[in-house]
């Protein structure tokens, strides 16, 4: 059966070869990317692929919140159901680390951009919708003050710590909303994989970007996953995995998704 699916940082590494293995499996893409050049060829490559169907492309930068609040409803405006939202953009290493408004840009794209698009597309996934949120095998605990800007991170904290932050909203958002909410399973792809971001965060080349691209599309289309909401998934293992224990730790969760609330109150 098609679905519907939204790609986020759909233009280079993981999201691109999903975006890949989706179109060519004949789904509806809705993808994302900051750069409108760019866009606009991966659009041309994804529909020349055979069984491709409809590709929309959307615009957005991530690290501008009144952007992902756009974004989501421009996606509103067009569609009135979508299968499966993927939150794949993340960044790492990054030349400004402070986004206009004072926030670390590793915190805004890699959690706080996903859960506002997330929230705002919920009426759309509905009950049977899927949300499958990129987390890493680097997580650290989450500083709330770094979070909210108040505390500059080197960037591998930041980094570790905004997966961290995705993955305990994950499991919270599946709890509050297991009944008439989507499935939301966060995942790590996969460890040192070739993308962009471990190409300059590590300068090396990582290993094959298909090996996160398969387990994604996996989660998005495998009868398997339609049970498993708020687990994490670890493709290094292979396998579901205990997550960090801060990830079902109430308070905590409590308190960054508070902290994620007052960040998100204009919008």
């Amino acid at each position: 059966m098609q679905k519907t699916i939204l790609i986020t940082g759909a233009t280079d590494g993981i999201g691109l070869a999903t975006a890949k293995m989706l179109a060519a499996k004949g789904h509806h893409l809705l993808i994302h990317g900051r750069n409108s050049g760019k866009l606009n060829n991966v659009v041309k490559m994804l529909s020349a692929l055979p069984n491709a169907d409809r590709i929309e492309r959307y615009v957005a930068d991530l690290s501008v919140l009144s952007e992902v609040a756009a974004l989501a409803k421009a996606v509103t405006g067009q569609h009135n159901k979508l299968d499966v939202l993927i939150n794949n953009a993340g960044v790492f290493k990054v030349d400004n680390k402070t986004t206009a408004d004072g926030l670390d840009v590793r915190f805004v794209v890699n959690t706080i951009a996903p859960y506002l698009l997330t929230k705002s597309l919920m009426r759309l996934l509905g009950s049977a919708g899927r949300v499958i949120n990129l987390s890493s095998a680097a997580q650290a605990p989450v500083n709330i003050e770094a979070l909210l800007g108040n505390t500059e991170l080197p960037d591998i904290q930041a980094y570790a710590q905004s997966k961290l932050a995705i993955t305990m909203w994950t499991h919270s958002m599946a709890l509050s909303s297991n009944v008439t909410g989507p499935v939301m399973i966060a995942v790590n792809p996969g460890s040192m994989l070739g993308s962009k971001m471990v190409q300059e965060g590590f300068g090396v080349p990582g290993g094959d970007i298909n090996i996160g691209a398969e387990i994604l599309t996996e989660v998005a289309l495998e009868d398997e996953f339609c049970k498993a909401s708020g687990k994490y998934f670890d493709n290094d293992s292979g396998h579901f995995a205990t997550p960090h224990a801060d990830v079902t730790n109430a308070q905590k969760a409590k308190e960054l998704i508070a902290a994620m609330e007052r960040l998100l109150v204009p919008f």
